[in-house]
């Protein structure tokens, strides 16, 4: 039976998705994760879409890149685009998300950056018409998207379309791609590597606490992971180095943790610290 936990380091609360997404609403939520190669997702944010299914949820997957240089061996190369979609749908149908659920991008790998934008060039257009368009028709009310600090150049990617995407599916703009609706609350998470300190200096967190929700699930919720990501079969020796690495999510009692990194896509200026520094002069 699957259990989770979810963390809040600043209140030291436990409690259920809530924590990691405010006004959680179970049944009636859409997820979207943002994903920046067909594997990260599983990777970095399994626990939270096993959770949020578990919860009634929808989740969708927006994958940026096409994975075109995902091959170990030179005989690869020619099919490791199309073979890697089919374990992509045979992964996360197991996981329990269905195929029009998942939005193939198909962007070259180490090349996404270059698709950021609306009109990108002389008849060329970015990733900004489909995605806004696929979150808008897809009523999604909550984000995840990728780590940006020191991972890879297509997570950084990933992060800008999701994060800068979020707050402007809900304004009033390019109506007739689909009618705007508002994402709810957005987070990160994390593929591989450290996140961006910058959150925790602020807060006054320890900084080796760089996220500021943990996301704790049994021993079951991990296995299903495992067995998703067995499902890459041709990205094994890619990835082998990270299934190393999971090992280091256990805790001592067996359950094992995702972190998380709430943030504001799109936060106010502050005005009052600096009216009280002037009146205090």
């Amino acid at each position: 039976m699957r259990e989770y936990h979810v963390l809040d380091i600043e209140t030291k609360r436990y409690g259920g998705l809530e924590i990691l997404f405010p006004g959680w609403d179970g049944g009636n939520e859409r997820l979207l994760v943002c994903s920046p190669h067909d594997d990260d997702a599983i990777i970095g944010a399994g626990y939270a879409m096993r959770a949020a299914l578990d919860d009634g949820a929808e989740v969708h997957i927006i994958i940026v890149c096409s994975g075109n240089c995902g091959y170990s061996t030179p005989d690869q190369k020619a099919t490791i685009v199309e073979t890697r979609r089919k374990e992509t749908l045979e992964c996360y149908k197991a996981f329990g998300i269905p195929e029009e659920n998942i939005i193939f991008m198909g962007y070259s790998d180490f090349s996404a950056l270059n698709y950021i934008g609306w009109n990108i060039g002389p008849g060329r257009e970015g990733h900004f018409r489909r995605s806004v368009t696929e979150i808008r028709k897809r009523r999604i009310t909550r984000m995840l998207v990728p780590n940006h600090y020191h991972e890879h150049v297509d997570h950084i990617a990933a992060y800008m379309m999701g994060a800068y995407d979020a707050p402007q599916v809900g304004d009033a703009h390019t109506v007739d791609w689909a009618e705007p609706h508002a994402v709810i609350s957005t987070a990160q998470y994390s593929v591989w590597a450290e996140l961006d300190p910058e959150d925790a200096l602020l807060h006054h967190r320890d900084p080796k606490l760089r996220g500021d929700t943990v996301l704790i699930a049994n021993g079951e919720v991990e296995r299903e992971v495992q067995e998703g990501l067995e499902k890459f079969v041709s990205q094994t020796e890619i990835i082998a180095d990270l299934m190393i690495q999971r090992k280091m999510r256990r805790l001592a009692d067996g359950r094992y943790i995702e972190v998380y990194l709430r943030i504001d896509p799109r936060p106010k200026l502050d005005f009052e610290p600096y009216k009280r520094f002037i009146e205090n002069l």
